[in-house]
């Protein structure tokens, strides 16, 4: 049998580069173009890597988009002097992200950095946003612990060389390899491939200021919280939750809290970390196809 080469590479991931606001912004694409969209937004300190074992799970029946913040992956990574690394600049680059390539309306899977990014951009413009995937993104007090949410308003109001060092800590490798195996109820199934590219990120000139300025802003994050949970209420997004229940950084509270202003919401709790997708791929990918069956 002769196999077409486009025939071949319908649902196989493409890597692209988006011209947005200046930026060069790096994404994975995968899945008929007509198909059911899913933006797929990623967490700290990975990048849109993260969705690599996801993404040809899901290509045969969807669509799906995973950009690179600036400063992470692939994309453009300009100097703290030359870009405003907060929460807010983010949420706009990912948002004139969408307009350029074309995303009307999609399911928005957000992680880790991914949910302030993603709730914005969801609480800005409700009528595009089909449904949610929540995979350890917290939108509520109580998902974020005592000692993480010193920290982080620690570094939002005390902007010394003393917090700068403190915070210099999460940007090593064995904070990095942490997040990454901590929680997970087989380590081996890791793979070091994953820390070790996260890393490589963190590592390159200038990107670990870039990280430094955008934990120092991540409080700024708490306040919008009222506002994430009134547009749960208000416009009911269908929401599936899949977490890593031995998530160290956002803990099991904080998924079980969406379930106070979310009726169309189902909870799945993975024996697994903060980075459930590294062991769970598999097992994620079949949730978000029955659950995406149902709501798209």
């Amino acid at each position: 049998m002769v196999v077409h080469e486009d025939e071949a590479s319908a649902t196989d991931p493409h890597y692209r580069v988006a011209k947005v606001d200046g930026l060069d912004i790096f994404y994975r694409e995968a899945g008929p173009k007509d198909a059911p969209t899913v933006l797929l937004l990623h967490g700290f300190p990975t990048s849109s890597h993260m969705f690599r074992d996801l993404i040809p799970l899901l290509a045969d029946q969807y669509h799906l988009v995973a950009p690179d913040y600036p400063g992470f992956g692939y994309s453009s990574a300009p100097s703290v002097n030359e870009f405003e690394y907060t929460f807010e600049r983010l949420t706009e680059v990912i948002r004139h992200f969408t307009d350029y390539v074309g995303l009307q309306r999609y399911a928005l899977y957000v992680q880790d950095f991914g949910g302030p990014v993603g709730f914005r951009v969801a609480a800005a413009a409700p009528e595009r946003v089909r449904a949610l995937i929540v995979q350890n993104a917290n939108a509520y007090a109580e998902g974020v612990g005592d000692e993480v949410r010193t920290i982080l308003l620690r570094l939002y109001h005390e902007r010394t060389p003393q917090m700068r060092a403190t915070a210099g800590e999460l940007f090593e490798l064995p904070y990095t390899k942490k997040q990454y195996l901590q929680g997970v109820g087989d380590p081996t199934r890791v793979s070091p491939d994953a820390w070790q590219h996260a890393q490589w990120g963190l590592d390159r000139p200038g990107n670990k200021d870039i990280q430094y300025a955008l934990h120092a802003n991540y409080a700024s994050n708490f306040t919008r919280y009222d506002e994430w949970q009134a547009y749960f209420r208000d416009y009911q997004p269908p929401t599936l939750v899949v977490w890593g229940k031995g998530d160290f950084v956002f803990g099991v509270p904080g998924a079980e809290a969406y379930r106070r202003d979310l009726k169309s919401i189902e909870l799945h709790l993975l024996n697994t970390g903060h980075f459930a997708l590294e062991t769970h791929a598999v097992e994620i990918a079949a949730y978000m196809r029955d659950f995406l069956s149902r709501h798209l």
